[in-house]
């Protein structure tokens, strides 16, 4: 070979090419060379490989928030609502005969719901050590409050979104009240199991409010469209019964969406999907805001997500499943029609999310009695329904 090596790339060609092999001697590659096993420096040789990670973690984790996303959210003026929760008299009332006395006067039936903010909240801390580490040195480290900071901002928001998704027979005790807990009635506990489709509803486990949904049906039962526990096919005649009795109820149609899983949002595909000519599934472009879900008008920006009967579909991977089937379906009102303080269903908000930090970043080791820093999410409020029966769902489901 007459040309010289000036580069690596020359070096490269040679060593690492078909071409550039055939000029090796026979020095360059001895089989007998190749073939020895003696003592090679390998990545495993104890003090010569030091894996370098970077200073990012990728999650694993499927960190959506969806149901809190959409819901509206509305300061916190006053702990409870007054509710109407029975016409003054059976409609139609009656004529006067002529020359007859002018009835007697009614009034409606009224209910005061007191309710009060819950606090949830995530804490997580850092070392001196591990802050010096990871920020202050060339050591390969992750665990710095600025990682932590970032990561745990989105866990704290998929905590209140896990919360919105409890299932109904789990009381919220100091979380956020729950879509399921919301959207029950006295009918569900007298014929159905919890979500697994087996325990039995206790006495008070689907009380929202104070509100008691054990003795009767009362204005506090939302429409739940059910199978006495035992899975059934998901139909269109089960979600045009959910419509339909959502409507009946008062609810605003300009103002429902839908909330499931994946699981049935699959199979709802897969029940419409030869009628797609009649538009039953489609796409809209919405805006998740503090106000709920809107609706841009010309260019404004926003997020494609599918319709239903021309109603948004939300999907959340914390939907409430039941054993042996798919997710719940939730036909939810969060509009406002009538202009009162607040929308029908909200989150309402006593104190935003706000951060606080303690410790050695800002100098007070003595709040935390340790060489460390700690960081807090915290946000106050509560899920507020003041019309129980517009809202809607459906369980007892399966493919």
């Amino acid at each position: 070979m007459t040309e010289v090596i000036k580069t690596i790339e020359d070096m490269e060609k040679l060593y690492y090419t078909s071409i550039g092999q055939q000029y090796l001697g026979a020095s360059d590659v001895q089989a007998g060379f190749i073939a020895k096993t003696d003592a090679p420096v390998v990545s495993t040789t104890t003090g010569v490989y030091n894996a370098v990670f970077g200073v990012q973690a990728w999650i694993q984790l499927n960190m959506e928030a969806n149901t809190f996303g959409v819901l509206p959210k509305v300061p916190w003026t006053r702990s409870g609502f007054r509710a109407i929760t029975a016409r003054g008299n059976t409609m139609p009332y009656g004529g006067v005969a002529e020359g007859g006395a002018i009835a007697d006067t009614v009034k409606p039936t009224f209910a005061e719901i007191s309710t009060k903010p819950k606090t949830m909240h995530v804490t997580f801390e850092s070392s001196e050590v591990q802050e010096f580490l990871a920020d202050a040195s060339d050591d390969d480290a992750i665990g710095s409050m600025q990682d932590l900071r970032t990561y745990f901002a989105a866990e704290h928001k998929e905590d209140i979104n896990s919360a919105l998704n409890t299932e109904n027979g789990t009381l919220a005790s100091n979380n956020f009240e729950s879509i399921d807990r919301v959207v029950s009635s006295y009918a569900e506990v007298t014929n159905c199991s919890e979500s697994d489709e087996s325990t039995s509803y206790t006495t008070n486990d689907v009380d929202i409010y104070s509100q008691d949904r054990d003795s009767a049906a009362s204005f506090a039962d939302a429409y739940v469209g059910h199978n006495s526990s035992t899975v059934r096919s998901l139909t269109d005649s089960v979600i045009q019964t959910l419509l339909q009795n959502t409507l009946t109820n008062g609810a605003n149609p300009n103002g429902q969406f839908f909330q499931t899983g994946w699981d049935t949002w699959a199979t709802i595909n897969q029940l419409y999907e030869s009628q797609v000519r009649y538009h039953l599934i489609g796409e809209a472009r919405i805006q998740p805001s503090v106000n709920g879900i809107k609706t841009p008008k010309g260019n404004d920006v926003g997020l494609n997500v599918s319709t239903m009967f021309n109603k948004p579909v939300i999907i959340s991977k914390d939907t409430v499943q039941d054993t042996g089937g798919i997710s719940r379906l939730y036909l939810l009102d969060s509009s406002n029609p009538e202009g009162y303080e607040h929308p029908r269903l909200c989150i309402k908000v006593a104190k935003p999310t706000q951060y606080f930090e303690g410790g050695m970043n800002d100098g007070s080791p003595f709040a935390v009695d340790k060489f460390s820093t700690k960081g807090l999410y915290r946000t106050m409020g509560e899920l507020i329904c003041p019309f129980f029966k517009v809202q809607g769902k459906v369980r007892d489901l399966k493919a």
